[in-house]
């Protein structure tokens, strides 16, 4: 039978350390130790840890959509039947539903950024080719949409998050001359994330019936809503002249605004 021998008890400590660390990337960790000397049969063992992290990878994927059909008072019971699995397998692979939460929170920032970086990355013609398609666009655009509903610390701290996401890809579509620089590029990509994420909170209130678990619906009614409007109004502005801004301006100056208070949104700030 082939084997495979560690050279030396050093080799072996770096094999064992840079497993604990492969692992403690997904929340797992080593609860018995390897032997020395591993059987080629062993292979049986990887392919096991392989279907263990794809059995937490395919939970997280099921959490966030029902966290975005249904919100976040979503069971661990009917994650785990979603994700095909045992409920049990939801503890054991993320402990709580907090941490569950956590981990979802993260994989949808993961993804917006992503998906943002591309549509800036592909010609006009071929983005909007695939619109009709965008099945995960609406998972994450309804698993936003839930975040601001929430209203918990979780879900404003996830906002927070998503706008220096949004701050950083605006910088660089700038640098990249993609889009025209700011006064106060901060003050603008924040209230270009409010308005967006209000009025889909309009939207979604005035239609109480619609499917949400028909991502690729709701992505293709989103469009249909929104996309001409907007980018009609991104693309030529709505003022035919500047005077109202360069009014404004001059105001400022005379008039300076006090500092805006520390912390969240809404939160009194501490004296």
């Amino acid at each position: 039978m082939t084997t495979v021998q560690a050279s030396s008890n050093g080799a072996s400590r770096a094999s064992v350390s840079m497993e604990t660390a492969y692992l403690s990337q997904f929340g797992l960790r080593r609860i018995y130790p390897l032997p020395r000397t591993i059987h080629a049969s062993s292979l049986l063992f990887m392919s096991t840890a392989h279907a263990d992290l794809t059995a937490r990878a395919r939970l997280r994927d099921a959490a966030i959509e029902c966290f975005a059909a249904r919100g976040f008072a979503e069971s661990l019971r009917a994650i785990a039947a979603r994700a095909g699995v045992s409920a049990g397998l939801v503890r054991h692979h993320f402990g709580s539903k907090e941490q569950l939460r956590a981990e979802c929170d993260a994989t949808v920032l993961n993804r917006y950024r992503s998906l943002k970086t591309e549509s800036m990355d592909t010609a006009p013609a071929q983005l909007f080719a695939q619109l009709p398609s965008s099945r995960e666009a609406g998972i994450l655009l309804l698993y936003i949409l839930r975040s601001v509903r929430d209203g918990s610390a979780a879900g404003r701290d996830f906002i927070e998050q998503m706008i220096a996401e949004a701050l950083v890809l605006t910088r660089n579509a700038v640098k990249r001359g993609l889009v025209i620089p700011s006064l106060d590029e901060e003050a603008r990509v924040r209230f270009l994330t409010y308005q967006s994420i209000g009025s889909l909170m309009v939207q979604f209130s005035i239609h109480p019936d619609a499917a949400l678990d028909d991502f690729q619906g709701v992505m293709e009614q989103f469009y249909a809503d929104i996309m001409l409007p907007t980018l009609e109004l991104y693309s030529d502005g709505l003022f035919t002249n500047r005077e109202y801004l360069e009014q404004y301006l001059i105001y400022r100056e005379a008039h300076p605004l006090p500092h805006p208070p520390a912390g969240f949104a809404g939160e009194t700030a501490s004296p």
